[in-house]
């Protein structure tokens, strides 16, 4: 007896080790380490100890069902990406369904120091692990998942099976319903000769086929009130879960007290309706997420090696397996792959947000989402890339802008007190039926707490604005994230880049001034211009020789050039300054200087894009700023093409940009920022909204909030305005929603709604919030000619 406290008191009271006689005592309770403390206190300091209790329980149901973890191949096959120190991993976690299950996966870190952090999404119940393999492995951390009561789901059949369960539960409803409806005849059709006995019969199967509906069918309503409770947050689930266990209480009290029939039809049929509303809403956004979430991407190009040398640019969708690619200093790898150059500089921050670059050699697995710094690399993909994939790393919270959307801060705001002013009014309207006619008051508080919804407010900006991202990108304007629409709508000032925005390729108009090249100088300054994804060193490029000579090394400085040593000679490509050469004034120059020798330069007859003119007369609303990076040769041209009061500056470099635009943002200007995704990265960013124009989607940024493909440039008047419209559509589905919940609260305070009808009227609102958002976008697209 005396060794098995001794036993039980040396034991972690957090992971059940042996203290070792190293034990804390916290709260009364032995603990292992400092670590094991800290979890637990945790949970204490943020009320949330019942949850610890039940979750540090838990255990996984078989011992071994993560071991097929330790097979290396399944194990790789998971993972989104895999270095020495930092792995990372996407799951479902069906689990997840509450604000405290978020806070307790972004704190996992605290369970184990291998995690290295959670990013969770809530609407998709999947969340983004990121580990130390060194520290702990797979399997380790889905049987911690599964210790904490969030069983992880590797296959794809998730949401299969969860549209089953709740078909199940709509199935035993409606079963019960039905059934109860049948029982309820005498009662409903007034006859009294019926025995009293029978009547009390029936009463009591009644009860025993009501409990099914309110222990199964509708367990999700009072799983999700009571996380919220425990998380000190009032969802909406909680007055629709008060409303039933009400029906219930009520209609139990009154068949036993044998004072009524009580209200158990309606209860069932409550319950019915709102998972059916549940199972509809579900299709309907299913659906429109798909259109939204494939529809919308930006199609990601790379650059593929044929078999006969040449290369040519192709979607990612199109990659597969054993495709040979070439990525260039500063592009994104596309795919997972096997690296054939001798050697690459590795940046993995876009995964792991984490700037440091790795040296990898010949033969070594590199992973998608990797940036190339340095000469141009060749690889051998192994396995075709996801879009969504990349496009969620686009959306990593390392490049997200620290501003809430004025909606969205409008539409939380709201939601946060909405279920405590329908609480209070259910409570007023008890009151005053308590005092005017008690045989309505059950009724009148189940109707209340029923039909108000603050869904479709929740609704009304994410379906509004997907649905105009999803034109955007049929439009080859493709926008981060919903929120973008909104901050694109508040714009009053658009700066744009010369090079590569207002201009397009023009290769007949690139000439070499100076003494003419060699042949062998010409495959020099190709192979260094290859290396590079800028508009002017890719125009130099098409015009020159391909070359095999060998590249020692290069280095690419934004607003400034290139630097290259190829087969002992080092070159430099860009600037007067950066080269040491004398200013040329009357034309967009970049000069050549070779083993500290001037060459001479390269003139670019730069071709502004068509419909510059006209779009700048359409944008007279905005402020207008030019800031280029050029001199100021092609001056004349742009105030030809601009308007008298337009701001421009010449000779800009990347921080100068940067900050004119910080300089605007303090005036209370909104800001749009249009240009190249390298020169322009810092002053994309900085901007409220920061949009990459190019030729060529494979130079992907993602300090950009969006990318426009140049053609399109003209059409930016359209997107600015199509964008206020939305905002429009959306206001107006406030109204419809607020308009839809005075109307349905009055009629329930009223006694003139039932619970059933209003568990009918409830879901209808967010659908017929969906289907305005969604016909509104769709009609205005159309009358501006964007489909």
């Amino acid at each position: 007896m005396s060794t098995s406290v001794l036993e039980e008191k040396m034991a972690c009271f957090h992971c059940g080790d042996n203290c070792n006689g190293n034990e804390r005592i916290f709260n009364e309770k032995s603990f292992c380490c400092d670590g094991c403390v800290a979890v637990y206190q945790l949970f204490v300091d943020t009320d949330l100890e019942d949850i610890y209790a039940e979750t540090n329980r838990l255990k996984p149901k078989v011992e071994n069902i993560y071991d097929y973890l330790d097979n290396i191949e399944i194990s790789n096959s998971l993972l989104d990406f895999q270095s020495a120190e930092h792995n990372s991993f996407r799951v479902k976690l069906p689990a997840i369904h509450c604000s405290s299950c978020i806070y307790l996966l972004e704190h996992l870190s605290l369970f184990h120091k291998g995690i290295i952090k959670v990013s969770v999404n809530f609407g998709k119940q999947e969340a983004d692990i990121h580990y130390n393999p060194k520290l702990i492995t797979l399997k380790e951390v889905s049987t911690l998942l599964d210790r904490l009561g969030y069983a992880p789901q590797f296959n794809r059949e998730l949401k299969k099976g969860r549209r089953n369960d709740l078909s199940v539960k709509i199935g035993v409803a409606a079963f019960c319903f039905g059934n109860i409806m049948m029982l309820s005849f005498p009662e409903y059709l007034g006859i009294e000769d019926i025995d009293a006995h029978f009547k009390t019969f029936f009463s009591y199967i009644n009860i025993l086929l009501a409990l099914p509906v309110l222990l199964y069918s509708a367990q999700d309503y009072f799983i999700s009130a009571y996380k919220g409770l425990r998380s000190k947050f009032i969802n909406i689930d909680v007055p629709i879960a008060i409303g039933i266990v009400v029906l219930f209480t009520r209609s139990v009290y009154e068949i036993l007290a044998q004072s009524g029939a009580g209200y158990l039809d309606s209860l069932a049929g409550l319950v019915f309706f709102l998972l059916i509303g549940k199972w509809f809403q579900n299709k309907t956004y299913e659906h429109l997420s798909f259109e939204r979430d494939y529809k919308s991407y930006f199609p990601l190009a790379s650059t593929v090696i044929t078999e006969d040398g040449l290369t040519k640019s192709i979607p990612i969708s199109d990659l597969v397996e054993g495709d040979i690619i070439q990525i260039r200093n500063q592009e994104i790898i596309p795919a997972d792959a096997v690296l054939l150059s001798e050697e690459a500089n590795i940046d993995y921050s876009f995964v792991t947000g984490e700037e440091k670059p790795e040296l990898k050699k010949a033969n070594e697995q590199l992973f998608a989402g990797g940036r190339q710094i340095g000469p141009s690399i060749q690889l051998k993909i192994l396995k075709p890339s996801s879009q969504s994939y990349l496009t969620s790393l686009w959306n990593n919270q390392v490049f997200k802008k620290e501003t809430t959307p004025e909606l969205e801060g409008i539409t939380n705001s709201i939601s946060k007190y909405f279920t405590i002013v329908i609480l209070a009014i259910a409570v007023g309207a008890g009151i005053f039926w308590y005092v005017n006619d008690t045989t309505y008051i059950w009724q009148v508080i189940t109707a209340v707490l029923i039909v108000a919804c603050p869904c479709a407010l929740a609704l009304s900006a994410p379906f509004s604005n997907g649905n105009v991202i999803r034109v955007f990108g049929n439009n080859k304007f493709y926008l981060k994230n919903a929120s973008r629409v909104e901050k694109l709508s508040e714009i009053d000032t658009l700066v744009f880049d010369k090079t590569g925005t207002l201009t397009e390729k023009n290769n007949e108009a690139i000439q070499f001034v100076g003494k003419p090249l060699t042949g062998y100088e010409e495959t020099l300054i190709g192979k260094l211009t290859e290396n590079s994804i800028h508009p002017l060193s890719r125009g130099i490029n098409e015009n020159l020789k391909k070359s095999s000579l060998p590249i020692h090394s290069f280095e690419e400085i934004p607003g400034q050039g290139l630097y290259g040593e190829i087969d002992g000679h080092k070159i430099k490509l860009g600037n007067a300054k950066f080269t040491s050469a004398m200013t040329v004034d009357d034309v967009t120059s970049v000069f050549l200087n070779i083993d500290g020798s001037q060459r001479g330069y390269f003139t670019f007859g730069n071709k502004f894009r068509d419909g510059i003119s006209q779009l700048t007369q359409q944008l007279d609303r905005y402020k207008l700023v030019v800031l280029s990076g050029d001199n100021d040769s092609e001056r004349k041209q742009l105030e030809a093409l601009f308007p008298e009061n337009t701001t421009m500056h010449f000779g800009q470099q990347p921080q100068d940009k940067l900050d004119f635009i910080k300089n605007l943002q303090q005036q209370n200007r909104k800001v749009l920022m249009l240009g190249d995704g390298l020169n322009d990265a810092g002053a994309l960013k900085q901007s409220d909204v920061g949009i990459a124009v190019t030729e060529d989607v494979s130079t992907f940024s993602p300090a950009c909030d969006g990318i426009m493909e140049g053609s399109q440039l003209k059409d930016l008047a359209d997107y600015l305005a199509y964008a206020k419209q939305g905002k429009k559509v959306i206001l107006s589905s406030f109204t419809i929603s607020f308009l839809y919940n005075a109307v349905g609260l009055g009629f329930a305070v009223s006694g003139a709604l039932t619970p059933i009808f209003a568990a009918i009227l409830m879901p209808i609102s967010s659908i017929s919030v969906v289907g305005f958002t969604t016909f509104m976008t769709n009609y205005l697209a159309r009358k501006k000619h964007l489909i």
